[in-house]
């Protein structure tokens, strides 16, 4: 019994302290938020041509076509510009015909980054089965940059 009186002031003083730490050093602060600006309307008018014209070649089944509007650093959601390709070339050896709908909700600047918001729609034709869809989504957030004159999906580097 002794040894264990002379044990828990040490175990409470432990404790104690560590409490004391943990209650000091207090939440990290908050990160600042990100402010988005709404972007050029030459920039908006440039982005929606790049997402029209890799929506005609992705229709035309035409990968490198499509993969020239994506970067070579290209990183997002641990996808790379090689992991989408292997998913077209899936897509293209899968379907007879594809057709995309994509519309561009916002483009906004956000920490000197392009941001763009889509909506769309890919459907593929099946052999025997006609028509259905592939893939849609809403409002789905991507970056772009400049490499040389044009603009390329780049990621969010994640």
């Amino acid at each position: 019994m002794a040894r264990m009186t002379s044990r828990r002031p040490l175990t409470l003083a432990l404790l104690t302290l560590a409490t004391l730490g943990v209650l000091s050093a207090g939440p990290a602060p908050a990160p600042p938020p990100k402010v988005a600006t709404p972007a050029a309307p030459e920039v908006v008018a440039e982005v929606n041509r790049l997402v029209e014209a890799a929506r005609q070649r992705f229709e035309a089944r035409d990968t490198a076509g499509v993969l020239t509007y994506v970067s070579e650093q290209y990183r997002s959601g641990g996808l790379t510009k090689g992991d989408v390709r292997q998913q077209l070339l899936a897509m293209f050896g899968l379907y007879q015909e594809m057709r995309a709908r994509v519309s561009v909700d916002a483009v906004q600047v956000v920490d000197g980054a392009t941001w763009l918001y889509t909506t769309g729609e890919v459907s593929g034709r099946l052999p025997f089965m006609g028509w259905m869809p592939v893939l849609a989504w809403q409002r789905e957030p991507e970056v772009v940059r400049r490499e040389g004159a044009q603009l390329r999906l780049f990621g969010f580097q994640d």
